[in-house]
């Protein structure tokens, strides 16, 4: 695959080396370049020093001083140009102590991580390969520079990253480096919740989820979602599965797109189920309560890895919901999404129709049946826009107050009382219908009856 460099980035080496210093595009753009795909970012490295770089070009940041990058801005885009470097000890498994500027390209690159990541090109020199990163590429193999320990004790994320790096191309990891990232995986307690976090989404929202099976054994699981351990052992004796909870777990993921919020509650879905376990005297396993059990664990989990609050809730509420069952019919179905969230439905099918394709075949076509009416009925109620919510309905708070009822939670009690009754009978979402049904319950709450 011949590296066409993007105008800006041939500009900038351009620069530096009518300067007298070396440039090249180096790591993850030269990567993808080669692997046939386009690069998110353009990462240049260079001889020159930070000071240097910023008197050469008009518009600079100063992204990383101590560290040796500034970014270049230039055509609106931002491209990050660092110095080649030597990193000192790292003390504390995550940054270098001290950082060293230096000529030599070479030093460079065999700081870095991965035999992929660690290949640099400009135009007059071609590529810069010196740890055998494009043999690397195309036999599909994450392959550490230099000695796996000592890489893997600089940074202890680099354990993560292996195995994200090869979710993310379906590549296999060298077996010296999965020795070692047995070896370092209780460093990881060093690493901050958001970098760990980071790294899991990145492998989870790969199209390699199942890569998650390899970090659990090699311990990793362990030490970042040791819940996920508890899920790859505890079985499933009951005719609707195949796996055990963690495998279950993994086909889920398989089956629903790589979107945040579905590949999170897919990975979530049954983490309650470990806790829930009981097997009665036949020798079944049932698993009663587990996605309430699993929605609060969910919430724990995400919380400990300092997720957001909107995707904690999102994921929660799919965790929470996902495993009920009713007669299909547009009453229970209305009141199913008006429990569920309007904008959760759409989801809440997928997650449902992934968690029967990763069962046992046993009555998967009546199953995956129920599904697809569930779906049917659902767009219906949404197209047509029938109430789901307080909101929708054709009276508000101001109504009920405007027609005597006064103001206090007995409003909220009524309102409430009103979709009850539009969720079984949607013809009542008339303005006239709610405020004489409002009156009588304003009756009954003033009798203490409601």
């Amino acid at each position: 695959m011949e590296i066409v460099l993007p105008a800006e980035v041939k500009k900038i080496i351009s620069v530096l080396e009518g300067a007298g210093f070396e440039a090249y595009a180096v790591g993850g753009c030269v990567r993808d370049t080669l692997l046939g795909k386009t690069p998110d970012d353009w990462d240049i490295t260079t001889s020159a020093e930070p000071q240097t770089v910023k008197g050469l070009f008009n518009r600079t940041i100063d992204t990383g001083l101590q560290h040796g990058t500034v970014t270049v801005r230039m055509n609106g885009k931002g491209f990050e140009v660092t110095t080649y470097r030597i990193d000192g000890d790292y003390a504390d498994g995550r940054h270098p102590d001290s950082v060293t500027f230096t000529r030599s390209l070479a030093e460079d690159l065999k700081r870095r991580d991965f035999t992929i990541n660690a290949m640099a090109y400009n135009d007059a020199k071609g590529l810069v390969d010196l740890f055998g990163g494009r043999d690397d590429l195309s036999q599909g193999i994450i392959r550490c520079v230099g000695n796996p320990s000592d890489r893997f004790g600089e940074d202890a994320l680099r354990i993560l990253r292996a195995a994200r790096f090869a979710a993310r191309f379906g590549f296999e990891i060298a077996p010296d480096a999965k020795d070692a990232m047995r070896e370092k995986a209780g460093t990881l307690t060093r690493v901050s919740a958001e970098r760990i976090r980071e790294e899991l989404t990145k492998l989870i929202l790969s199209p390699h989820p199942e890569e998650v099976r390899t970090i659990y054994e090699l311990g990793i699981t362990a030490v970042v979602l040791p819940e996920f351990d508890a899920m790859m052992e505890t079985p499933q004796n009951t005719a609707h599965h195949c796996f055990d909870v963690g495998n279950h777990t993994v086909a889920v993921m398989q089956n629903v797109p790589a979107e945040r919020i579905l590949r999170l509650a897919a990975l979530f879905h049954d983490v309650g189920k470990p806790v829930c376990r009981k097997t009665d005297r036949e020798g079944t396993d049932h698993f009663i309560g587990h996605p309430a059990v699993g929605a609060d664990m969910t919430r724990q989990i995400m919380a400990r890895l300092k997720f957001d609050n909107a995707t904690i809730d999102d994921v929660k509420r799919l965790v929470l919901f996902h495993d009920e069952r009713f007669p299909v019919n547009r009453r229970n179905v209305r009141r199913f999404i008006s429990r569920l969230g309007r904008e959760a439905f759409p989801d809440m099918v997928v997650l449902k129709r992934a968690d029967v394709l990763g069962q046992s075949d046993y009555m998967r076509e009546e199953k995956l049946s129920v599904i697809d009416d569930l779906e049917k009925t659902g767009k219906e109620i949404l197209a047509e826009n029938d109430a789901v919510t307080v909101k929708d309905l054709c009276i508000g708070g101001r109504d009920l107050m405007e027609a005597g009822i006064a103001k206090g939670p007995e409003i909220g009690a009524i309102l409430k009382e009103l979709l009850r009754c539009v969720l079984d009978s949607p013809e009542m979402n008339a303005r006239e219908t709610l405020l004489e049904e409002a009156k009588k319950l304003d009756a009954k709450y003033r009798a203490g009856s409601l």
